[in-house]
């Protein structure tokens, strides 16, 4: 989107949006974000909003999440020229065009049948990174495909297979990927309540694994189960959901590397299946210890970033690890109930690392002015989750573009109301105590 008479992102949108609105033509999502929250609960199954939407326990992390930001205000001040204004920054040695980075969602396809492609595209189109999911609906080649030279990183779940994670590393290193970070707070999966209810889990489904059908040496793995017969598990009750569930997993079967012939052969084989059942048991490693980092360096050359840092003493620790980057993230609220927030834990992460190495922060950021607190208090880039899930929910790609654009506007339109003319002038200063 080009600047409007030069005046910044910020005015180029708000002329977007308004000059559409001459013609009769709203924005594809709602802007503001409660309003976007219920047009997504409204686009997707039940099912499939409880699985996006929801947290741990009583979510009170997600709450806590969100009361975090309203401690802080922004502190205004005034003339100074702020015409002209950058939002560009320094990260992973390039410099990026917004402080904004995409974090990774899995089970993309509950959300819109483009899944991942389609954030792919709308990440490439704002030139923002996306760092591409452990868990998605489409395999990282086809992302990459969609977004040609624009920025990704690849999200690593460290699987208990030592094979599985070297080979996952080196698809993304293929696939144009400029980083790994890896996800340290899933070793085990959180108490999600509004997931029990349901008694839904979409991985069971053969939703959110196409990194693993579409990779060999998962593919391996699945041959060699059924192989020594254990292919598909105990037998479940034949429902109408349950055949439904079967014909998804076929179907992923059908266009990965575990079988050949088309959905109807994939129907009739063990592989699909039992290919759930190998995730199930390999998807994560609850024993990992710090050491286990060095196996990473052995997998790739790339920068690593950890995420799910919330104690300093663990930054400083990563810092010994020679770690790259952190991201200050509690999945969303998704894995710990009565959790730390993230904006209460960034600053002393930041204090700690001292500038040695970037410090990303994620989890309940709703907006551009939330980045803007976040970045005063130190944060480096600042992660976009749950809103452009719900734009993909509502508009797929463009969905996801116009929640991202958002985000930049505001933050830009915030900086320049704040007195700022650039990122890099944000600092403590720029907040006070609520």
């Amino acid at each position: 989107m080009a600047d409007d008479d030069n005046r910044g992102y910020g005015r180029a949108t708000q002329s977007e949006v308004y000059r559409a609105g001459l013609s009769g033509t709203r924005p594809a999502v709602p802007v503001d974000v409660v309003a976007l929250e219920r047009a997504a609960r409204k686009a997707v199954s039940a099912e499939a909003f409880a699985y996006l939407a929801g947290g741990a326990g009583a979510e009170a992390t997600m709450a806590a999440n969100r009361a975090a930001f309203g401690r802080w205000q922004i502190w205004p001040r005034v003339l100074r020229d702020v015409s002209s204004r950058d939002l560009s920054i320094e990260l992973l040695g390039r410099r990026r065009a917004t402080p904004f980075v995409l974090s990774p969602i899995g089970v993309a396809e509950m959300a819109h049948p483009d899944a991942d492609v389609a954030v792919g595209r709308a990440a490439a189109a704002l030139d923002v990174p996306y760092v591409l999911s452990n868990q998605a609906s489409r395999p990282m080649e086809e992302v990459a495909a969609a977004m040609g030279s624009r920025s990704r990183w690849f999200q690593l779940y460290w699987s208990s297979s030592d094979d599985l994670n070297a080979s996952f590393v080196a698809r993304a290193e293929r696939a144009g990927c400029e980083a790994i970070v890896v996800t340290l707070d899933t070793h085990l999966l959180g108490w999600r309540t509004r997931d029990l209810d349901a008694a839904y889990l979409p991985f069971t489904r053969g939703q959110g694994i196409a990194q693993y059908t579409s990779d060999p040496v998962f593919a391996e793995l699945v041959r060699e189960r059924v192989a020594r017969g254990g292919g598909s598990g105990p037998r479940p009750k034949v429902t109408p959901t349950l055949l439904a569930s079967a014909f998804a997993i076929a179907r992923s079967g059908a266009h990965t590397r575990l079988v050949d012939g088309g959905v109807r052969e994939a129907l009739r084989s063990p592989l699909p299946r039992a290919a759930v059942e190998t995730f199930l048991d390999v998807f994560s490693d609850p024993s990992l210890t710090w050491d286990s980092l060095a196996k990473l360096r052995e997998y790739t050359s790339l920068p690593v970033l950890l995420k799910g840092i919330m104690h300093a003493d663990d930054a400083a620790r990563a810092l010994d690890h020679g770690v790259d980057g952190l991201v200050v993230s509690n999945h969303g609220g998704r894995q710990i109930d009565a959790s730390v927030a993230t904006l209460d834990a960034l600053p002393g992460v930041v204090e700690r690392v001292g500038g040695r190495v970037p410090v990303i922060l994620d989890s309940g950021v709703r907006g551009g002015a939330d980045a803007f607190t976040a970045l005063a208090l130190g944060a480096t880039a600042v992660g976009i989750g749950r809103p452009y899930a719900f734009g993909l929910a509502i508009a797929g790609s463009d969905g996801v573009r116009e929640v991202v654009r958002n985000h930049i506007a505001e933050l830009d339109l915030t900086m320049g109301l704040a007195g700022h003319r650039s990122v890099a002038e944000i600092g403590p200063d720029s907040l006070r105590a609520a």
